[in-house]
């Protein structure tokens, strides 16, 4: 991490200066930037883009449980947790489905009254009719009855 951010610094500050600070050894550093990228981060790559597609693919709907099962089923051999991992760090997160919310419930025993207005919209003057929407108020109700 120290060595990663030394490499992404190195353009604007000395390198003996940023190993110094974090307290580093510059050969350390140096014997770092040589050696060859591990195989499991290689692999993480090329799994971090089967990922992505999939995610991309269900509309980002899945999450790492489902990933996981698509990729099991093109042949990978991977844990959960390993996907769940790599999907955090890419920031994939799947969306939520939207719950059905019940609004009206046209079977009720209650009186209904009648209707004045009777779709006449235009009016002679301001503040003769009256019209309004009441289904987004809480009510102490649970459910629907009708389903």
């Amino acid at each position: 991490m120290r060595f990663a951010f030394i490499a992404t610094k190195r353009a604007d500050f000395p390198v003996a200066l940023l190993c110094r600070t974090l307290e580093v050894s510059r050969s350390g550093f140096y014997a770092w930037e040589k050696r060859p990228q591990a195989a499991r981060s290689l692999q993480d790559q090329s799994l971090r883009l089967e990922i992505a597609a999939i995610f991309a693919q269900s509309r980002q709907r899945y999450g790492s449980p489902r990933v996981h099962a698509q990729l099991r089923v093109a042949g990978h051999r991977t844990g959960r947790k390993r996907v769940a991992r790599l999907m955090r760090a890419a920031g994939l997160r799947a969306r939520e489905r939207r719950h059905f919310r019940c609004t009206t419930d046209s079977r009720h025993g209650m009186a209904i009254r009648e209707n004045l207005l009777a779709r006449r919209f235009t009016v002679p003057a301001p503040n003769t009719r009256w019209a309004t929407d009441i289904t987004y108020l809480w009510t102490r109700r649970v459910g629907c009855t009708w389903r």
